[in-house]
């Protein structure tokens, strides 16, 4: 469970201004889950989808998506993981495999959280940013997904990382602008 609360390059739970904004938002709370509630809602509500709101610059490490208020999914799972990290509960990364249209390839994965709750174990959680037909919540023990997997070559990847991907990290490194990471999405092949 150790990795699941350690700092590294891109979960950089020992920058001051993760801290500072991890103990801010665990404040006022009377339990774990209210930690995890106030950080995941800090992150979904506070912090925009770089698509979403056409913003730059393309952030990857948790303390830039914090302090320029924009990130990918993926990114934004950083800053979730980090907040949560400080905060001494146990953050993972999870991965959809989803349709970028609405049906059909391309394919691109999709970024989310998995937190582990004394009361509940692994729950996943999913701070990408509300928008018309995504309504994503933190109510355990039901998950609230932005995304639903829809088609067969669609799947939610049963595994937790304690670090990102490869493919996340350099498609959010490689690319500049919102838009060129928007044209290249990172994607897995699936195996049977």
């Amino acid at each position: 469970m150790q990795r699941f609360l350690a700092a590294s390059t891109y979960i950089d739970v020992d920058t001051p201004e993760i801290r500072a904004c991890a103990r801010r938002l665990a404040d006022n709370a009377a339990s774990e889950l209210d930690v995890v509630r106030a950080c995941f809602e800090f992150v979904r509500d506070e912090i925009r989808h770089s698509s979403d709101f056409q913003l730059n610059p393309v952030t990857c490490k948790a303390s830039d998506v914090l302090r320029h208020g924009t990130g990918y999914c993926y990114a934004k799972s950083h800053l979730l993981a980090a907040l949560l990290r400080v905060n001494g509960i146990p953050a993972g990364l999870c991965y959809q495999r989803l349709s970028v249209g609405t049906s059909g390839a391309p394919y691109c994965l999709h970024g989310l959280n998995a937190v582990h709750l004394k009361d509940f174990g692994w729950y996943r959680i999913d701070a990408r940013g509300n928008k018309p037909g995504v309504d994503a919540r933190c109510d355990p023990p039901v998950e609230y997904l932005a995304f639903a997997v829809r088609e067969r070559e669609e799947r939610m990847l049963p595994e937790i990382w304690a670090e990102p991907l490869p493919v996340v990290v350099d498609a959010l490194e490689r690319h500049a602008t919102w838009d060129r990471v928007l044209a290249n999405l990172p994607d897995v092949e699936l195996f049977a």
